[in-house]
């Protein structure tokens, strides 16, 4: 475990005697303070945000085990039913309640600093859980089979649509309480220079956040007044647009939050500090600027939306916004490789990546993100973020293929892998059975992994997105498809099965670790590995020196794979589309 410093993405110590005093306590284990009363909403969003992801583990298991033919399990009206369940529990109340508790946790923590306001978080909180308490209730009911999109005129219970409004009205109110922190920070001078490079990505998420809840906002609330019977109807290509500007936007603050968390386990773990926190600020705010409007591919064969808007959209925009996502799986790496040299580790190419602290699952699991996302998100997202390539695979399941690469892969990996470290120091709470605490991140990276591409290829023999049962329509066989597609399925079934154990075993580990685990109050976290010595004897400076080798092979095999993958596809379309 790494102490932190000055040096590298965390704040300076603020002096002695500053507002704080009595109101935090110094982290044993890193030196930081931690605000009593953040601290406590941190756990709280944490803990919430636990039992939610519970719900949608379930929904996916029984979907994974549905979808997958030898098996088909729920029937028709369930299998709707628990999709709704499965993404409204996962996308939504798992993700933001632990992005909120990232953002308390980083923003008092990281600036030194008091939470803006208790009020606030109390009411953001209740209206979390009182709104995600009433969706589920009424999607159990069986008044609301209409999916996550809830695409209209599928027509939902009102308490579908109101719960919805409230878990943004109290996810808009924990943002602002971060805003407000973020201002009393710079007013009481808590920190020097710019704010942290964990705290701006933080901060760009938050604004990502206020439109993506914005646009939900102008979703819901005409669809919940349809339902109450004050409006005659809702204009359902109206209605698609604008809620996908918070079903695709809402993954972009995963993003920023995903990465953000990618840095400071990096320091966490072996004291990386990015190469260039001015190259990866500018990374942050291309996010902002580029990646709410960047390869919406919901929307790219939908004829409510204009052909300048489409052109603009995947000639330009998106690979702005993809520039960001490549800086960062650039830096990202390099950081560690930097870092690990610095230790002595300089022998061959990986030798860096080799000694590793793989033993600490928050490692692991933040690598594991950063490699599932990059070689799975990154390069499907783009290819099907290209129109041509879009119109055959867009009602297909390459396209759930594609977000659990990243929403699950990505930001459901990372969020775990942040937890090895936020249990210990924030619960002050050792996690016990460490060696399952090792295999987890693995079990469910190779799950998740084995999950979507067998989701993707299915995809691209010609299974449809949401239908229960992939054999309603014999034309799918015409070519291949019943062999082909039924292993992809398969394969789609057993990585379910394996990512579902995977996450049953974090929840269950956390369970454990907060309830029942050794209390470390005073003595500080035990740390997840012992540090190795590198054989070598690092020279003056040598940390610092930007010698990256292995992250610049690394960055060539991901951008040859890129190259192939990309133009496969477009092979595959010209075979569909043959001119003669």
């Amino acid at each position: 475990m790494t102490t932190i410093t000055a040096d590298g993405v965390l704040p300076a110590r603020t002096p002695a005697g500053n507002h704080l005093a009595g109101a935090v306590r110094s982290c044993e284990t890193t030196g930081l303070p931690l605000c009593a009363v953040s601290s406590r909403f941190v756990r709280w969003h944490a803990v919430a945000a636990v039992v939610f992801l519970l719900i949608g583990g379930i929904g996916a298991i029984l979907l994974a085990l549905t979808r997958w033919p030898a098996v088909h399990l729920l029937n028709p009206p369930w299998y709707y039913r628990v999709l709704t369940l499965h993404g409204l529990n996962m996308l939504i109340f798992w993700i933001l309640n632990f992005e909120v508790a990232i953002l308390y946790f980083v923003g008092t923590t990281l600036l030194n600093s008091r939470l803006y306001s208790a009020a606030l978080a109390w009411a953001g909180f209740l209206l979390m859980i009182a709104g995600a308490i009433i969706v589920d209730i009424a999607i159990l009911s069986g008044t609301s089979d209409v999916l996550m999109t809830s695409y209209v005129p599928l027509l939902a219970h009102p308490a579908f649509y109101l719960g919805i409004i409230l878990v943004a009205v109290g996810c808009l109110l924990g943002v602002i309480n971060f805003f407000g922190t973020l201002y009393i920070a710079k007013r009481d001078g808590t920190y020097e220079g710019s704010v942290p490079l964990v705290v701006f990505g933080a901060t760009a998420a938050a604004i990502i956040a206020v439109v993506t809840l914005l646009h939900g906002a102008a979703a819901m609330i005409p669809a919940f007044l349809w339902s109450v019977g004050l409006m005659d109807g809702v204009d359902p290509s109206w209605y698609r647009s604008t809620w996908w500007g918070l079903g695709h936007m809402s993954q972009q603050v995963n993003v920023c939050a995903m990465v953000s968390v990618w840095y400071l386990i990096g320091t966490l773990s072996v004291g990386s500090k990015p190469l260039s926190e001015t190259v990866c600020r500018g990374a942050f705010l291309l996010y902002i600027l580029f990646i709410n409007v960047a390869s919406a591919h919901h929307l790219l064969t939908d004829p409510g939306v204009g052909a300048a808007w489409k052109i603009w959209n995947t000639s330009y925009a998106m690979y702005l916004a993809v520039l960001a996502s490549m800086v960062h799986g650039f830096t990202v790496p390099a950081s560690i490789e930097v870092a690990m040299r610095g230790k002595g580790f300089r022998r061959g190419l990986f030798g860096w990546l080799t000694a590793a602290p793989w033993k600490n699952p928050a490692f692991s699991g933040f690598f594991l993100s950063l490699v599932i996302f990059g070689f799975g998100g990154g390069i499907t997202g783009v290819v099907l973020g290209t129109q041509q390539i879009n119109i055959m695979a867009h009602n297909t399941l390459r396209i759930p293929g594609h977000f659990h690469v990243t929403v699950v892969g990505g930001t459901t990996l990372a969020f775990m892998a942040l937890t090895y470290y936020l249990v210990p120091l924030v619960f002050r709470r050792e996690f016990p059975a460490r060696v399952l605490c090792r295999l987890q991140p693995w079990i469910f990276g190779i799950g998740i992994t084995l999950f979507a591409i067998g989701m993707s290829f299915a995809g691209s023999y010609g299974v449809p997105r949401r239908h229960w049962d992939v054999e309603f329509s014999g034309a799918l066989f015409a070519t291949g498809f019943d062999s082909g597609a039924h292993v992809m399925l398969g394969l789609m079934g057993i990585g379910g099965v394996i990512a579902a154990t995977g996450l049953f075993l974090y929840i269950a580990l956390v369970v454990a670790a907060v309830f029942f685990g050794r209390s470390n109050a005073g003595a500080g976290m035990e740390p997840w590995h012992t540090e190795r010595s590198g054989g070598e004897v690092a020279r003056p400076g040598d940390e610092d020196e930007h010698h990256t080798p292995g992250t610049l092979v690394l960055t060539g095999i991901f951008l040859l794979s890129f190259v192939v993958y990309y133009f496969a596809n477009w092979k595959w379309l010209s075979d569909v589309w043959h001119v003669r």
